[in-house]
C-alpha cells in the first residue's frame, strides 16, 4: 500500500484519484499507524518551501518518516515542492530541507533565459530520462506538466535521473537509492503521469 503523506499541503486528492484510476492501492493519511504499515510513500508539495517544511515538521509522523525512509528504506517519491524538500536548502526560504539528497533548490536564472520566457515555468515540457531510471520504464517520449519557479541542483550530477529545458537544462527528477523526486506534477500529466505512478507502484 502506498501512503500519500497528508500534512495539509499538496494535490493529495488528485494523486489519490489517479492512483485509484490505475488500480493501485493507496491511502492519503496523516495517521502514523497507516504510514507505519505502508510499503511506499509519496510526499506531495505545493506553494512556498518554508511553509511546506514547517507543516511537515509539525506533523505527527515526521520522525516516523525518517525511520521509514532512512532505516527501512522503502521507496519514497517527492512531487514538485515535495521533490525540493528532499534537498538540504532552498533559495526560496530559510528552513532546512530534509537533506536526504545533497544539494540545494535554486530559482530559475533569468539572466540565462530569453526575455520571452516567464517565471514561473508553467507548461507541458518534454522530459529526457536516463536509461537506468525505472520510473520512466516503457514511457515513450515523456511529457509532463510543470508549475515552478525553483528547481533542484544536486551536488552529485549523477543523481539526476531526467532533465527538461526551460531556457536551459534543469533537473526534472532525481534519485538517491530508495529516494526519488520529480519536479513536475504526474497527477496533472494524464497518461504520462499514470504510467509514472504505475512504475513507482511496482518498485521493489
Amino acid at each position: 500500500m502506498i501512503a500519500i503523506l497528508d500534512y495539509g499541503i499538496g494535490n493529495i486528492g488528485s494523486i489519490s484519484n489517479m492512483l485509484r484510476k490505475i488500480g493501485v492501492k493507496a491511502a492519503a493519511s496523516s495517521d502514523p499507524s497507516v504510514i507505519a504499515n505502508a510499503d511506499k510513500l509519496i510526499l506531495p508539495g505545493v506553494g512556498h518551501f518554508d511553509y511546506c517544511m514547517q507543516q511537515l515538521k509539525n506533523s505527527d509522523f515526521y520522525e516516523l518518516l525518517h525511520k521509514k525512509v532512512l532505516e527501512d528504506k522503502i521507496p519514497m517519491l517527492g512531487v514538485c515542492v515535495g521533490c525540493q524538500m528532499l534537498m538540504e536548502t532552498s533559495e526560496e526560504g530559510r528552513e532546512k530541507g530534509l537533506g536526504w539528497i545533497k544539494g540545494s533548490v535554486v530559482r530559475f536564472k533569468a539572466d540565462q533565459m530569453s526575455a520571452s520566457l516567464k517565471i514561473p515555468h508553467m507548461d507541458w515540457t518534454e522530459v529526457h530520462p536516463t536509461d537506468s531510471c525505472l520510473l520512466y520504464s516503457g514511457i515513450a517520449n515523456p511529457r509532463f506538466y510543470f508549475v515552478h519557479s525553483y528547481h533542484v541542483l544536486c551536488d552529485d550530477p549523477g543523481l539526476v535521473t531526467a532533465t527538461a529545458k526551460y531556457g536551459y537544462d534543469f533537473a526534472a527528477s532525481v534519485q538517491s537509492g530508495n529516494i526519488s523526486g520529480v519536479q513536475f506534477h504526474p497527477e496533472k500529466s494524464h497518461r504520462f503521469g499514470m504510467d509514472l505512478y504505475r512504475n513507482f507502484s511496482k518498485l521493489y
